[in-house]
């Protein structure tokens, strides 16, 4: 069913809204798999009071996939799960975790769709936190056709390569939140505190 948020009279379909009863937390990043899966973040962020909430039901942040059959599966639980996203084979996903006590990118292997395992730390940036020119945390990603992923972090993007190193680092300046690419995939676009920035890619 299609509707416009511009338009307050159009017909939503709510596809998922809680945990096996408990309302989601506000689910945040996430992104469609090619046969139509949805993989995403659940974290307090779009609570008013986040973690402390009196109204938060779970007392757990998840990362879940919705099946394109209606399923719901709780892939894992993480403290501060933020950007999602998946190599081009379909064979890897990638979680950023917005914690300053933890501030990592894991992996997963993906089994099946809403099946995951091998679960490790692809990067941790945790050491940077608060030093100086390194503000901000692992927030949201995007992984590009050659599996490159683009991933904001503190100081700006960090690029990596799918052996986990750290390649290029794009320094904003600013807090940078999230990243997409064009449509041909030749520019970065990049939301950062009160910018929309943009950068050519070679």
């Amino acid at each position: 069913m299609n509707a416009s948020l511009d338009n307050p009279k159009s017909e939503f379909i709510t596809l998922a809204d809680n945990y096996e009863g408990q309302k989601f937390n506000s689910p945040n990043d996430g992104f469609l798999d090619k046969e139509g899966n949805l993989y995403f973040t659940d974290s307090p962020y779009g609570l008013p009071l986040k973690q402390d909430d009196p109204n938060k039901e779970l007392d757990f942040q998840g990362v879940y996939c919705l099946l394109n059959s209606g399923e719901l599966v709780l892939l894992d639980k993480l403290t501060k799960p933020n950007g999602i996203g998946q190599s081009p084979d379909g064979s890897t996903l990638y979680v950023a975790v917005s914690d300053p006590h933890h501030a990592v990118w894991y992996q997963y292997d993906i089994v099946k769709p809403g099946k995951v395992t091998n679960k490790r730390i692809f990067y941790d940036v945790t050491p940077l936190i608060g030093k100086e020119g390194q503000q901000g945390l692992p927030d949201g990603l995007k992984i590009n056709s050659k599996g490159y992923l683009f991933a904001t972090g503190p100081g700006g993007i960090w690029i990596f390569n799918s052996s986990a190193k750290a390649i290029a680092r794009i320094h904003t300046g600013q807090l940078t939140s999230n990243c997409a690419f064009s449509n041909d995939g030749k520019r970065l676009f990049m939301t950062a505190d009160d910018y929309i920035l943009a950068v050519d890619l070679l």
